[in-house]
């Protein structure tokens, strides 16, 4: 059984950082697409970020680009979202997920798995 398990999330004041990470089981996830969601309240989800470990190919929204880095750890089948210089505007639920057949990559309906969320919250 495929489950991600995300950790990491809190509140931080403008300009601080946070890393999510996100624990994968039941899937090899070295062929698998890997990305970060959120969801801010009232609004649709909308991709952050996300990594194709075979290639170490990253994508990364426009909004975040030079705030935010994914990687991946093989060893411990983890994916992590460092964000630093957190905004406001940040604010959101934050989701992992998985997409075994590839896709694109800030398409929702790509991603076949998804973890349950952490909450981001950034103060002013």
């Amino acid at each position: 059984q495929v489950q991600l398990v995300e950790s990491g999330g809190g509140s931080v004041q403008a300009g601080g950082s946070l890393t999510l990470s996100c624990a994968i089981s039941g899937v090899t996830y070295m062929s698998a697409l890997m990305g970060w969601f959120r969801q801010g309240t009232g609004r649709e989800r909308e991709g952050v970020a996300a990594i194709y470990p075979p290639t170490g190919k990253t994508y990364y929204d426009g909004s975040v680009m030079g705030r935010f880095t994914i990687s991946e750890d093989n060893d411990n089948d983890t994916v992590y979202l460092q964000m630093n210089s957190l905004k406001p505007e940040d604010t959101a639920m934050y989701y992992c997920a998985a997409a075994i057949n590839g896709g694109l990559w800030r398409r929702p309906g790509t991603y076949n798995h998804w973890g349950q969320g952490t909450q981001v919250t950034v103060s002013s």
